[in-house]
């Protein structure tokens, strides 16, 4: 069983809105830190956003602020990106990723820092 799951994105054109949706088990979930990575086609992957769902504490990458939310929904262990005024930057393979531990605060950023990944799911961005 997969520790965590991701899923949603698709293709929207610039200016659009996506969600996708990370569901953790029951053990990923709980006082965690879950974040979101994205990796462009040729470049290296990249942090997006995170929260620490023991008190919902969130943290965004500069490029996003202000287009992407994070948030948490504990009857479903599930954390959700809402991607909003999307950009063709954008555009790439986004990662549900959980730490194993909560304290996402000078962590979230490094890949390494989260023992769970999901496979995986495609956003892209047309201009």
């Amino acid at each position: 069983q997969d520790q965590v799951s991701d899923f949603g994105g698709g293709s929207v054109q610039a200016g659009g809105s996506l969600t996708v949706s990370c569901i953790a088990s029951e053990y990923t979930y709980r006082g965690n830190c879950i974040g979101w990575f994205r990796q462009a086609p040729g470049r290296e992957r990249e942090a997006v956003a995170a929260i620490d769902t023991a008190d919902g504490s969130t943290y965004y990458h500069d490029s996003v602020k202000g287009r992407f939310a994070i948030s948490q929904d504990n009857a479903k262990r599930t954390v959700n990106l809402q991607m909003d005024s999307l950009r063709p930057e954008d555009t790439g393979t986004y990662y549900c990723a959980a730490r194993g531990q909560n304290f996402c605060a000078g962590r979230w950023m490094f890949e390494h820092n989260f023992a769970y990944w999901g496979r995986g799911t495609q956003v892209a961005v047309s201009s």
